[in-house]
């Protein structure tokens, strides 16, 4: 459970505001420019300090660059004389924290699990299937797969990737005659 306390240098719509403690003249929101140069002069100490916390260096990175996306997000709430830094530090904490959480669960839901049984790698005709697909423009392709391999009507399709029906169609049409001549080229010859 999170405690229930505010970072310092944000401001917090609950009754126990502490930016309520700031004058009003000092609760100014970051702006553009300022957030850019805070970003640039605090993102690698921000990283080095989490890195020495978690001793993860990729994941310090990952938590720190979230933590400074959602300081833009809220940059209305940070006030630059109450601290944004910690307000940073502190949400990649909790970020980096929760994804420890998140990973220790999966290993645990793992455990309960009964191992899967070995299964056969692809076979050459898949993955033949599967450079084909490649070839297609990645709409073509996902219209393809839906339909053929999950076995999505066109209208399900449609919901599925936001296009339209008649669009999905398209894909489909030009995704069969793009394939059509690599997969005549694929059929085996039926042997008597």
């Amino acid at each position: 459970m999170q405690p229930d306390v505010v970072p310092a240098g944000t401001y917090d719509d609950r009754p126990d505001n502490r930016a309520a403690s700031f004058p009003e003249e000092r609760r100014q929101a970051v702006e553009r420019a300022e957030f850019t140069d805070f970003y640039a002069a605090s993102y690698q100490r921000l990283v080095g300090q989490l890195y020495a916390m978690i001793g993860d260096q990729s994941e310090a990175q990952d938590a720190v660059q979230e933590a400074f996306v959602r300081a833009w997000a809220h940059r209305g709430k940070l006030d630059r004389n109450g601290a944004p830094e910690a307000w940073v530090r502190v949400t990649a904490w909790r970020i980096a924290a929760s994804r420890w959480r998140r990973a220790r669960d999966g290993l645990r839901l793992g455990a309960l699990t009964a191992p899967p049984e070995s299964t056969a790698g692809p076979t050459p005709d898949r993955v033949a299937f599967i450079e084909l697909l490649r070839k297609l423009p990645a709409e073509q392709r996902r219209a393809l797969v839906l339909h053929y391999l999950c076995d999505l009507s066109v209208d399900q399709v449609a919901a599925e990737t936001g296009a339209r029906v008649g669009t999905v169609k398209a894909r489909l049409a030009r995704g069969r005659t793009a394939l059509t001549p690599y997969l005549r080229d694929m059929a085996a010859p039926v042997s008597e």
